[in-house]
């Protein structure tokens, strides 16, 4: 069942839930941004309108700088904003910043702690058929490495809108990672965001008996004992994911509770810094664990999982992603599928995990 405290949107499940894309989501936020601190600019390499910069461009012409295409330059002119006191977001498509101009944000940005605030648009191999050279599944690697840089995932447009904002306000740089095509509602304005921490979306449901059975003990014995709570099944394998693949890593986990398997899903928004204790948590209860990720396995958010894990919680991990390969022209449907990363991939790992453990 969905958690009652994340307050997420209750269209999840439905055919027609709402679509958004999660660019569209930073361009908001960052015209947000904007208005409630005069130092918020914004820089984009020749595509405004891709990286959903331009309604900022429209509405505030003397804060925004067009650079061209010139990714390297991009990075040090904002570093140079930043330094001079100002809030500098720098767009492109993820594949070219950070992928292109990253010694540039390592040196003049990362390494001198400028709050400059990043955001790649078009990760993931969800571009579609854009083709291996535009799909950026190295991304989150290449960023996190880095010191100082504070690196979120949103799930979908309000996230990415919450985390622009969010990002704002800190005084370190920060990569955001954005999504090209709409992808399925999660959240909603309720739902609690805040840089660092994850959030459970997903946990073991009372079985209709279990609650039934309190309810009858309850009225029983009213005024004689304390009413009896009806307690969910616990965990047996925790789910974490990131980014668009947040949606159907709870679809896999309705499927799987509805074969009787107890299921939790983390969405790991902030994948630096890690929220480690909510790992651990996560990690001990349930005694196995699953990563999800439109990346590549290696070096991504679930490396760092297991980083974490191995040094404070060990348990069997199995790691949805990219496995060492480059993308492809496609569909983007037909590319999640292709590299194992649908719903039923999900399932599979999760019932794998869940061996291994035993």
């Amino acid at each position: 069942m969905l958690n009652p405290a994340a307050k997420l949107n209750p269209k999840i499940f439905d055919k027609d839930v709402e679509l958004g894309e999660i660019r569209t989501g930073f361009g908001d936020g960052l015209i947000a941004a904007a208005d409630a601190d005069a130092k918020v600019v914004a820089l984009c390499a020749d595509l405004t309108d891709s990286t959903r910069m331009e309604k900022f461009k429209q509405r505030f012409p003397t804060r925004f700088i067009e650079m061209g295409v010139a990714e390297q330059n991009l990075a040090a002119v904002a570093s140079g904003m930043a330094a001079m006191g100002k809030i500098p977001f720098i767009t492109s498509y993820a594949m070219f910043s950070p992928g292109r101009n990253w010694e540039q944000i390592r040196t003049t940005i990362a390494y001198n702690n400028r709050p400059v605030k990043i955001a790649g648009s078009h990760a993931g191999v969800s571009v579609g058929p854009d083709g291996g050279t535009h799909q950026a599944i190295e991304d989150i690697a290449i960023t996190r490495v880095m010191p100082r840089m504070v690196v979120i995932s949103p799930c979908d447009a309000i996230e990415a809108r919450k985390a622009t904002i969010a990002a704002a306000k800190t005084n370190t740089p920060v990569y955001i990672r954005l999504a090209r095509e709409k992808t399925p509602i999660i959240t909603t304005e309720l739902t609690p965001f805040e840089i660092g921490k994850a959030q459970i979306y997903f946990q073991p449901a009372i079985p209709k008996y279990a609650a039934e059975r309190a309810v009858a003990h309850s009225r029983k014995f009213r005024g004689i004992i304390k009413e009896e709570k009806p307690k969910a099944p616990k965990a047996v394998v925790g789910i974490v994911a990131t980014g668009a693949l947040v949606h159907k890593a709870i679809m896999a986990a309705q499927s799987l509770e509805k074969e009787g398997i107890p299921v939790k899903v983390m969405n790991l928004a902030t994948v630096k810094p890690l929220d480690e204790e909510a790992l651990w948590t996560l990690a001990n209860e349930t005694g196995a664990i699953v990563t999800v990720e439109e990346h590549q396995v290696h070096g991504g958010m679930g490396s760092a999982v297991a980083e974490c894990l191995a040094k404070h919680a060990p348990v069997p991990i199995e790691f949805i992603g990219v496995q060492d390969q480059f993308g492809q022209s496609g569909t983007p449907a037909e590319l999640i599928e292709l590299y194992g990363m649908g719903v039923d991939h999900i399932i599979a790992a999760a019932k794998k995990a869940i061996l291994r453990k035993k």
